[in-house]
């Protein structure tokens, strides 16, 4: 019951100027460069579905197959992703914007795998985050009011996550608090990658998701293993700099639309995971 309160919770929050030649006087009025992006595609289809096909699971535009960017048809073996991925087709307006169809785009990187990673190496690129991870870097600065308010936040929001983090994984990361990055043996790194390795292909491209968007592995974990929901990891993840935002004065719409903008990836990732990691079966009402 916790884990689908959770999972239910986390679904909520989804022309260049030509140059004067020869003796020509130069031109009087500036050359403003102006870029063009293509607009979205226009709603081809009225209806989206799903459609079960040998143990796995496909998405219908009216009658016509999804396909991945390569041209591979969209399948996943999830139903819940599968009417996810659905759902988020069928949300789009007059025109596609793909940019914000997190889960859909999760799966064609997971399907076509563009980059041709295997499991390991990016295990490794998440990995590669743990020494510089968000939270393990703390106000070295203390000589002023200001610097010591924000430190002594730090320790008291970040902290506790980082002693979850130690215990759970048997571990003992310590925040810096100068400019050099925390020291993690081997060993400590071993452990994470035995974690990640337990999890499938799947699943790790959503792990690589949300380590990239909020730069902490500490918090990801937090978030995947239920200690914390996405909006707290966020709102650890931006710490600094909502402390400045609310020092200095915050520019709302931009800050407010980055941080639902992260809200909104980090909510993906985590149930890409969840839904490519554990047995989630629907139970269908009888006709």
């Amino acid at each position: 019951m916790r884990r689908v309160s959770f999972l239910r919770n986390t679904l909520q929050l989804l022309s260049p100027a030509r140059s004067q030649g020869g003796s020509q006087a130069p031109q009087s009025a500036a050359h403003v460069v102006v870029r063009c992006y293509a607009a979205p595609p226009k709603r081809f289809y009225k209806h989206t579905g799903v459609l079960s096909c040998d143990g796995q699971y496909e998405i219908t535009l009216d009658q016509r197959k999804l396909k991945t960017p390569q041209g591979t048809v969209f399948r996943v073996k999830s139903e819940p992703l599968a009417l996810a991925v659905a759902l988020e087709w069928d949300s789009q307006k007059d025109r596609i914007n793909q940019s914000n169809m997190h889960l859909s785009s999760l799966c064609n990187t997971a399907i076509d795998n563009p980059n041709h990673l295997v499991k390991f190496d990016a295990v490794q690129q998440i990995l590669s985050f743990l020494e510089t991870d968000t939270i393990l870097f703390q106000s070295a600065d203390q000589d002023t009011p200001n610097a010591k308010e924000l430190y002594d936040m730090q320790v008291r929001e970040w902290n506790p996550i980082i002693e979850w983090f130690n215990e759970r994984f048997g571990v003992n990361v310590q925040p810096s608090r100068d400019i050099g990055v925390p020291s993690i043996s081997d060993e400590e790194k071993g452990k994470i990658q035995r974690y990640l390795l337990s999890y499938n292909d799947w699943a790790i491209h959503g792990f690589c998701f949300a380590v990239e968007t909020i730069k902490s592995i500490i918090l990801t974990l937090a978030c995947v293993e239920r200690l914390i929901p996405v909006e707290k990891a966020v709102l650890l993840s931006r710490l600094e700099e909502e402390y400045q935002s609310g020092f200095w004065g915050r520019v709302e719409w931009a800050h407010d639309l980055n941080q639902q903008q992260m809200q909104a990836r980090l909510a993906a990732a985590v149930l890409f995971i969840h839904m490519n990691s554990n047995s989630v079966a629907l139970r269908h009402k009888d006709p």
